[in-house]
């Protein structure tokens, strides 16, 4: 049995007992036999996720998978639990199992889908400035030729792209190009995305951090990230790259542009400053 899946079991043992625990069940070789992971960093696209992924990759107590992305529970579901369950069938006995993909965040359907498989899963989320995160992937999508709309027209195109997606994306196996690729704005709704995860998991299971913190290598920022997974302090000699950060091409957005975003998003600056204490 995985001592995560038993809940009581894990409330009786302190922070410490419970790191042991972990190291005498890999030194005995115990885990699953069709290991499932025990966090999700969850999001969000374009903030940080791969010097996340990066970071924890590095850490001796943590088992992530050679692909950053797995996508089983937004584009791969309909392949199946043992399918997901497989991708981790390396790691080692006694470490924590995670993956890391940044579409979850946003996928109307992910948390429940999560849920479903483990109930305890730990979830992480990066936040950045909303209107920054915004600009980046309208840019990114440019670079990939998925996006040939001037900037504007591709903000007013938005909601007409994303009509009916949810129906698609709901079935399992289900894409929609424009959900994923083309949702500027609402990507960037981080209220309605993180309430979703908080509703199912609780806020104590879901873990927000601003990227700007983790870009810093901020001390206060990775502590907290080890406690919450509950691993060993980073080592204060820890590189924190800043990974797939982009061109920065939003610099030549003009400024009342980014004005007119940011009152367009100002219910989620209200949100995340009331409800996290977050801002930017």
């Amino acid at each position: 049995m995985d001592p995560s899946s038993s809940p009581s079991s894990l409330q009786r043992l302190s922070s410490a007992g419970l790191r042991q625990w972990r190291r005498t069940r890999g030194q005995l070789g115990l885990r699953e036999r069709e290991p499932r992971p025990h966090f999700l960093g969850v999001g969000t696209q374009k903030g940080g996720t791969t010097t996340l992924y990066q970071l924890l990759k590095s850490h001796p107590e943590i088992y992530l998978p050679e692909n950053k992305e797995i996508h089983y529970f937004t584009k791969f579901y309909d392949r199946g639990e043992a399918w997901y369950r497989q991708q981790f069938a390396n790691a080692p006995a006694g470490l924590l199992r995670g993956e890391i993909t940044p579409y979850y965040l946003f996928h109307e359907a992910v948390p429940s889908r999560i849920h479903a498989l483990r109930p305890d899963m730990k979830i992480i989320a990066l936040l950045r400035h909303p209107v920054e995160r915004t600009l980046s992937q309208y840019f990114h999508s440019c670079r990939w030729n998925l996006e040939t709309l001037p900037l504007e027209d591709a903000l007013a195109a938005e909601p007409e792209r994303l009509q009916g997606a949810l129906e698609v994306i709901r079935q399992p196996g289900g894409t929609h190009l424009s959900y994923q690729e083309h949702s500027y704005l609402a990507r960037s709704r981080y209220e309605q995305q993180l309430t979703r995860y908080f509703r199912l998991f609780g806020e104590q299971r879901v873990l927000v951090l601003r990227s700007d913190d983790l870009f810093a290598g901020d001390r206060a920022t990775l502590d907290r990230l080890s406690a919450f997974l509950n691993i060993d302090s980073f080592a204060a000699s820890t590189p924190v790259p800043k990974a797939n950060s982009g061109e920065g091409e939003a610099k030549q957005v003009p400024a009342e542009v980014k004005r007119r975003l940011e009152a367009e998003l100002a219910p989620t600056f209200d949100w995340l400053d009331r409800v996290l204490g977050i801002s930017w």
